[in-house]
């Protein structure tokens, strides 16, 4: 029995890993990328009965691969924990320009309104980004909207609502369908209250599933880091990738977009799924032009949600972030073909699905 359960956690850990390393858009390959900690696990404990239960070329073929998986899987994780070097600095420089954001996927069958409510008022943020908001999330959620002078608001009952909040002034903001007219983007010009500016994105692209395949949602990240490659102002983007942070799309949009990300050197931050803890993986995200330094960001606790809320203080500190943050990362040639064919390929996919919108990033 014991050698069955080596042989099962091997084979699922090292066909995981196998497929993570195959560049594809379906979904029962792209899938891979997010299990990386529960696979490294598998082939830890793979390997650790291995050695004791099994001998000859059956223990030596279980040992080696497995040294693999924890070795590959370890290598893709090891940025996202304390043992890396943070890139974006922690330091609080001048208040007025420090802006506090939070986010969070409601989950929109989840009507336990109240403690979303009550979360919110404890944080008080200055920007709010709500996904999965349908009518009834839009109404429940009334006193907290009347708060906030700026809001844009999609609700949908296709999981894919969305709800933008801000307090700070808004120059301009706008929801938008990047390729298909069930996912809504919202894009806005926010000033500190010191009147620095900044370009938001906030994000909430399709996640693969049976039956869905990537094309769609890498399209949607691809066109964000193509935004923030074009725009003057510095950038803060949010929301529910329904991406890991060390995939090969969201590495892509870190390139190309020119952003930080403020995990790297701390943690995971992981967010889904919420009742799973130890299985849980990143994708809620933040990231940030090198404009920025870091006051604090926390994963905060289940509010009956199937993610966890993000919230993040960050201060606009362009000429001080240049000094204490490491410089973003150079695309290459690579980076920038991959961003061209997730663009075509989605819009292609949104055509023959009969959804395409037509859409596009508001100017930079």
């Amino acid at each position: 029995m014991l050698r069955i359960l080596i042989f099962a956690l091997a084979a699922f850990a090292a066909t995981g890993t196998a497929l993570s390393m195959v560049s594809s858009y379906r979904w029962y390959i792209r899938m891979w990328d997010f299990p990386r900690l529960g696979l490294m696990v598998m082939g830890l404990i793979a390997l650790v009965l291995a050695i004791p239960a099994l001998s000859g070329w059956a223990r030596a073929l279980v040992v080696a691969s497995m040294l693999v998986v924890v070795g590959w899987q370890g290598y893709r994780i090891h940025p996202y924990t304390p043992l890396a070097r943070p890139e974006v600095a922690k330091a609080v420089i001048n208040k007025e320009n420090c802006v506090s954001a939070f986010s969070l996927n409601v989950l929109q069958t989840n009507r336990d309104y109240r403690r979303t409510i009550d979360l919110i008022d404890r944080e008080d943020p200055d920007i709010i980004l709500l996904l999965e908001t349908d009518k009834q999330w839009e109404a429940a959620l009334k006193p907290v909207i009347d708060r906030y002078p700026h809001r844009q608001s999609a609700p949908l009952d296709n999981l894919y609502g969305l709800i933008f909040l801000s307090r700070l002034p808004v120059e301009d903001s706008e929801i938008t369908w990047l390729i298909d007219t069930e996912t809504p983007s919202v894009f806005a010009t926010i000033s500190t209250g010191a009147g620095a500016k900044f370009r938001y994105i906030g994000l909430h692209p399709r996640p693969p599933q049976p039956g869905e395949n990537t094309e769609k949602r890498d399209a949607e990240i691809a066109i964000a880091a193509r935004h923030a490659k074009l725009t003057d102002l510095p950038v803060l983007a949010m929301g529910d990738f329904n991406d890991v942070a060390w995939s090969r799309t969201s590495q892509m949009f870190k390139r190309i977009g020119g952003y930080l990300d403020p995990r790297i050197g701390r943690g995971l931050y992981a967010t889904f799924p919420a009742n799973l803890p130890g299985l849980r993986w990143p994708l809620d995200h933040l990231f940030m032009s090198p404009d920025f330094t870091l006051v604090d960001m926390k994963v905060l606790e289940n509010v009956g949600s199937d993610h966890l809320p993000v919230s993040a203080t960050v201060c606009l500190a362009p000429r001080a972030a240049k000094v204490l943050n490491d410089e973003p990362e150079k695309p290459d040639l690579a980076d920038h073909k991959d961003m061209r064919q997730a663009i075509r390929d989605g819009k292609q996919a949104a055509i023959e699905e009969g959804t395409a919108s037509g859409g596009s990033a508001p100017k930079p």
